[in-house]
């Protein structure tokens, strides 16, 4: 069934606030639309411009639209740039539903590796942080609230597609955490700089959490009660500390390392 989405409708999405009460968010780019389409997300609308039609690439993520009954509709460039975050948009956006997940509906069977982002500020780090998780093998990526937005569009772009494969779960409330880590017997590895333990030290064959916390604060007190181990990264340069981003993912292949 085709539905008109009016313009005012669309500029909310670029609102946090917005798209936390709709429940929806605007994809940006080729490539994003790409992704959503083909791990079958709730897709409502491919929004895209004349100028767009005549590369193969958008003719296809059209054909595959259409396929799937996802509404099409042509834009102009001006309602192109206001709907957009970059400089020089693609001129390919689709509107899509978030989808609910939760822990106890994700990982019905044991997990062996997952990320928990515990405050992460920046897009850029939360996006790389879901790349990194995807690929190095994780199931899942868990998100704790005072995380950025999920659905920043600098978050997906970061993510170059992982993001619509890898679940990532946001949890309220921290005895939720607690439940499941208790229920597939998960040991949490709080990252920490200064730690005495190193990441090495530590046995990661076990099914892990590991968890990475704030650029500037680090991991909170409440996800630091949860540790069995809390590690530092080996540093023996001059550097005083690393990207929270790059970190966990040092973290993530020490771990894949030890199962080898």
């Amino acid at each position: 069934m085709k539905q008109d989405y009016p313009l005012k409708y669309l500029r909310r999405l670029t609102s946090h606030t917005w798209r936390k009460k709709e429940r929806k968010f605007i994809l940006e780019g080729t490539r994003a639309v790409e992704e959503a389409l083909a791990a079958d997300w709730p897709v409502e609308v491919v929004l895209y411009t004349r100028q767009t039609v005549a590369g193969e690439r958008v003719r296809h993520i059209l054909a595959k639209a259409k396929a799937r009954q996802v509404n099409r509709r042509e834009i102009s460039p001006v309602l192109c740039r206001r709907l957009a975050d970059t400089e020089t948009p693609s001129g390919i956006m689709a509107l899509v539903k978030r989808p609910d997940y939760q822990l106890k509906d994700i990982f019905r069977n044991q997990p062996s590796l997952l990320v928990l982002a515990d405050g992460i500020q920046d897009p850029g780090n939360l996006g790389t942080i879901i790349r990194s998780a995807d690929a190095a093998g994780a199931q899942g990526v868990i998100v704790t609230k005072g995380t950025v937005d999920l659905y920043n569009s600098k978050v997906i772009r970061a993510t170059m597609g992982s993001f619509f494969h890898l679940p990532v779960v946001m949890v309220g409330a921290l005895e939720e955490l607690r439940d499941f880590m208790a229920t597939f017997n998960l040991q949490l590895i709080a990252g920490q700089q200064k730690a005495p333990k190193l990441i090495n030290e530590v046995n990661l064959t076990l099914p892990t959490v590991l968890a990475v916390g704030n650029e500037a604060h680090g991991l909170s007190p409440e996800i630091l009660n949860l540790a069995q181990h809390t590690v530092s990264i080996p540093m023996p340069g001059k550097a005083e500390s690393l990207n929270a981003a790059i970190a966990v993912s040092i973290m993530l292949y020490e771990t894949i390392r030890q199962r080898l």
